[in-house]
């Protein structure tokens, strides 16, 4: 066995030979630790855990019961090929949460970034990539191969279809289907969703100045009005607003979508 002294092993748990423990890693009764599990140092399984397959978990993340991470993927086409998951520091996993690891098609891995939050029974598939910061609310469904940004929130419900990205700071509303991406600092709602402005209210709480707040409320705007086409207003808000960090990243965000639409306002058409 390769976990230390120094963890805390239930003894109605199980962990398997060769699973890797780090000090102050304490497992609760009822749990399964697979034999190419890694828990860095201060990792917590409450109770009922599982954890399995190739999973790394970062320092000082605590899991709840019934959560399951790094079993097979769900997807047909994944025939037992090497992949991973990994999950970083300080991370929280509510009850009833579920994480794949990634498959060959996927580049063979998902990663969850650090000081995440998922409440009970949020799911992440296979090959995601989430960034730090990211908050799940219940019950989200987040498909294969999506991209998720720094300090995102997605509400209650809310499903994520294959191959989205969400831009950084981007907030999705409760209950939203969103099939297309959604731009960094964005607020997509309903469903199917639309972007339905900026996430004020999140750059208000992480402290943008109430200039750069103004900025892209006008690049938004530029970028999303009626005249010309969308590589166009590309093109324009680039040479406005040259110099403009926040504005570049929704800008370059725009430029290297590959798979799916953008999610954009809606028309004034469909609110009549």
């Amino acid at each position: 066995m390769l976990y230390r002294q120094k963890a805390t092993i239930h003894p109605l748990s199980v962990v398997e030979p060769g699973a890797s423990l780090a000090d102050g890693v304490e497992i609760g009764p009822f749990c399964h630790v697979g034999a190419a599990v890694v828990l860095d140092a201060g990792v917590k399984l409450l109770s009922h855990v599982v954890v399995a397959g190739h999973t790394r978990v970062g320092a000082n993340t605590r899991i709840f019961p019934f959560a399951s991470l790094g079993h097979e993927p769900q997807d047909l086409k994944y025939k037992g090929e090497h992949s991973t998951l990994t999950i970083g520091a300080d991370c929280t996993i509510r009850e009833g949460v579920t994480m794949n690891p990634g498959t060959e098609g996927g580049g063979g891995s998902t990663v969850v970034g650090d000081r995440c939050t998922f409440l009970a029974n949020a799911h992440v598939a296979h090959d995601c990539q989430i960034g730090n910061g990211v908050i799940f609310s219940n019950n989200v469904m987040l498909a294969g191969h999506c991209k998720v940004g720094d300090q995102v929130i997605i509400g209650g419900g809310a499903g994520i279809h294959q191959f989205v990205r969400i831009g950084q700071h981007a907030f999705i509303g409760g209950l939203a289907g969103v099939e297309n991406d959604v731009i960094p600092y964005g607020m997509a709602l309903g469903n199917r969703a639309y972007l339905a402005g900026l996430n004020i209210i999140g750059l208000k709480r992480r402290n943008f100045s109430r200039e750069e707040i103004h900025e892209l409320r006008a690049a938004y705007r530029l970028l999303f009005a009626d005249e010309g086409t969308l590589k166009e207003r590309l093109d324009d808000v680039s040479a406005e607003y040259t110099d403009l960090a926040h504005v570049n990243e929704i800008l370059s965000f725009l430029r290297e979508g590959e798979s799916r639409s953008i999610c954009v306002p809606r028309s004034s058409k469909d609110h009549n």
